[in-house]
């Protein structure tokens, strides 16, 4: 089964948009404790790390989606936001336009308190993660509200224009 993010950004027409506001995920990923171990991606080797949400992104854009990701983090970084900076030039390759937002630069900003995607301005997909960082057991949340989508998506909007892009973010 596909990821559900994925299963949306497969029906988007216009755009998907990501916020992301922990400075941690899913500390006992394979991958992560890999990187922490020294593993890392090689860009050129692109068979080693080309997955099916790149493949996803990669189709979505070529449908003429926008796919846009904001990460807020807090500075200096932790060691899984500088795991998720090491990875992001897959995002990038994959066609999503990917920003970084320090956490002091949020301040005036009115954001909600989970992680979400939205998707064609009309459907909003929240994560709910426990206190470790964990996807919580009934962790993600479909909302096909209207009046919600704008709001969320405003938000995303606000910190979209203050966010530093990949390629100028230099933790």
């Amino acid at each position: 089964m596909q990821p559900p993010a994925r299963n949306a950004l497969a029906r988007a027409q216009r755009s998907a948009v990501h916020l992301e506001l922990r400075d941690s995920y899913m500390l006992d990923d394979p991958e992560f404790i890999a990187w922490q171990q020294g593993k890392r991606l090689d860009p050129a080797d692109r068979a080693s790390w080309w997955g099916g949400w790149h493949d996803s992104v990669s189709d979505a854009t070529a449908r003429g989606v926008a796919v846009r990701r904001v990460r807020i983090a807090s500075e200096p970084i932790s060691d899984y936001i500088r795991y998720e900076y090491d990875l992001t030039f897959a995002n990038v390759l994959a066609g999503e336009q990917v920003r970084w937002l320090p956490r002091r630069q949020t301040t005036g900003l009115l954001l909600p308190a989970n992680d979400f995607w939205v998707f064609d301005n009309e459907t909003v997909l929240f994560h709910h993660f426990t206190g470790d960082g964990q996807l919580a057991e009934d962790g993600r949340e479909y909302v096909s509200d209207p009046a919600l989508a704008k709001l969320v998506g405003e938000a995303f909007e606000s910190v979209w224009q203050r966010a530093i892009p990949h390629e100028q973010y230099k933790p």
